[in-house]
C-alpha cells in the first residue's frame, strides 16, 4: 500500500470538501481546485466521489453541525415545492439535498422524466417562471439538459438555484437502481416527505 499516495488523496479530499461545503462547488470542480490550491500536478490522482462525500460529511460534522440540518431542511422543503408543481413529469430529487450533505450554498437538482422535454418548458412559461436552458453534469458526469431557475428561500433568507434536469420517460427505470454504496441515488416526492418527517422527529428528540 502506498501510504504517501493515500495521505495525498485524503488531503485533496479534505480541501475539496471545504469548497463543497463553503461554496457549493460540484465534486469535479472542487477536486480540480483542491489540486491547484495544494500546488500539485494537474494529473495527480483524484479521490473518488465516495471518498469526497465521506470528507464532506466529516467537514459538516466538525464545522456545521449546529446549522446544517436547518439549511438542509429548507432546501428539501424548497425542492418539494417544485416537485409538487411538476408532478406530471415524475420528479425525483437527487444530489446533496437528497443525500443529506447540502448546505445553504448547495443547488437543488430535481430530475424530471417525460416523453416531451419541451412540455416542461411550456409548463414553466404557462406559469410565467423565468428560467435559463443549459446543461449540468449528471450522476456519472454526463451532460444533461437542464432548465435552471432561482427560488427565494425565506428560511435561508436568500435565493437558491434550482436545476430541472430533463430525462427521457424510459430513463426512470435505470435511474432507480441503487448506487455503489447500496443507496437510492434519488427519491420521489413521497420519499422526500418521509425524509422530512424523519428529520423533524430527530430534531424533536434532540430538543427534549
Amino acid at each position: 500500500m502506498d501510504l504517501r499516495r493515500d495521505d495525498m488523496t485524503a488531503e485533496i479530499a479534505a480541501v475539496a470538501a471545504r469548497f463543497v461545503v463553503d461554496e457549493g462547488l460540484e465534486y469535479a470542480a472542487a477536486k480540480r481546485r483542491a489540486v491547484r490550491q495544494l500546488g500539485l500536478p494537474a494529473r495527480t490522482a483524484l479521490p473518488d466521489n465516495a471518498t469526497l462525500e465521506a470528507a464532506v460529511r466529516e467537514d459538516i460534522a466538525v464545522f456545521c453541525a449546529d446549522h446544517q440540518p436547518a439549511e438542509l431542511r429548507a432546501l428539501r422543503e424548497l425542492a418539494l415545492v417544485w416537485m409538487d408543481r411538476l408532478q406530471t413529469f415524475r420528479p425525483h430529487l437527487g444530489g446533496a439535498v437528497w443525500h443529506g450533505t447540502a448546505t445553504r450554498h448547495s443547488d437543488v437538482y430535481v430530475q424530471l422524466f417525460c416523453d416531451d422535454p419541451k412540455a416542461v418548458e411550456w409548463t414553466l412559461i404557462d406559469h410565467r417562471v423565468e428560467y435559463h436552458p443549459g446543461e449540468v453534469s449528471g450522476g456519472r458526469g454526463e451532460p444533461v439538459q437542464a432548465l435552471s431557475l432561482r427560488h427565494r428561500s425565506e428560511a435561508l433568507g436568500e435565493w437558491v438555484l434550482v436545476h430541472l434536469m430533463v430525462y427521457g420517460h424510459d430513463d426512470l427505470r435505470g435511474a432507480l437502481k441503487h448506487d455503489a454504496q447500496g443507496r437510492k441515488p434519488r427519491g420521489d416526492a413521497a420519499a422526500l416527505r418521509r425524509l422530512l418527517a424523519d428529520q423533524g422527529e430527530a430534531r424533536h428528540e434532540d430538543a427534549t
